[in-house]
């Protein structure tokens, strides 16, 4: 009986799966991928995009990842402490990623998180980076179902399976829904995130790397780190996708209408 009811559970599942890969080839077949960065049809992300990626900027701060002069901490993290170990990202958010990352949020393209996560876990790889627990940053619920996906959560999912790292959503708990970042400016940003994340996973101990997709003054990561640190979080770093080659100073907003880096 036990193996009857394992055969039968088996075969729905396989169905399941077929079905699924078949829906997605006839919207592949209605309505073809097209590459982001070059308009190209048949493509998710073509290569000769994926190979004009920017490499982040160096030299960088230790911490915030900002350019710097020297591998040193900038003025601004030696006078400032933080909850966050450091920021790294695997990119700079320019053409054509950045072309890719709004099509990802805000074009239903959940399937670039694929090559995007992907990109991602080359650059761990080749850093050697190291985490317990991958946690992406979380979406508020409002949010969360106008998109219908947390961009961060699929890219952290995608990263953690490719690099053997544990992901968890559980963990940080965006309760308190947010104006968007874009056209804010640095204290405005830090204020406007300040208070809107709460840790309610056990993270006692871990060493946590905090998953987003762009990053551009680090409010957002920088209020994620401090409800993970608060909830017992031995060190807490942040990889992001793409990193905001124009930073901002204080009173300047960002003049970024394309997406929504933190």
């Amino acid at each position: 009986m036990a193996n009857t009811s394992a055969a039968g559970l088996s075969w729905r599942h396989n169905l399941s799966r077929w079905l699924t890969a078949g829906g997605q080839a006839l919207l592949d077949l209605l309505y073809p991928p097209r590459c982001p960065g070059c308009g190209r049809t048949g493509v998710l992300f073509c290569e000769v995009c994926q190979s004009q990626i920017e490499p982040p900027l160096a030299p960088a701060c230790l911490r915030c990842g900002r350019p710097a002069e020297a591998e040193i901490l900038c003025p601004d993290c030696r006078a400032m402490p933080s909850h966050l170990e450091r920021i790294a990202s695997s990119a700079v958010h320019s053409h054509p990623l950045r072309d890719a990352i709004h099509s990802f949020k805000y074009n239903n393209g959940r399937a670039l998180a694929r090559p995007l996560g992907a990109h991602m876990a080359a650059f761990w790889h080749q850093r050697d980076f190291r985490a317990d627990l991958i946690v992406p940053v979380p979406l508020h619920a409002g949010r969360l179902a106008e998109r219908g996906y947390n961009q961060s959560a699929l890219l952290a999912h995608v990263l953690g399976n490719a690099v053997g790292v544990r992901v968890s959503e559980a963990v940080l708990i965006r309760h308190k829904a947010t104006r968007h970042q874009v056209g804010l400016g640095r204290i405005e940003r830090k204020q406007n995130v300040a208070g809107a994340f709460i840790c309610r996973g056990d993270v006692a101990g871990r060493r946590i790397a905090l998953i987003d997709d762009v990053c551009t003054t680090g409010s957002t990561l920088e209020a994620c780190a401090r409800a993970l640190s608060a909830g017992g979080a031995t060190s807490v770093w942040a990889f992001t996708l793409a990193r905001a080659r124009w930073i901002p100073i204080q009173g300047d907003a960002v003049p970024d209408p394309g997406s929504d880096p933190g």
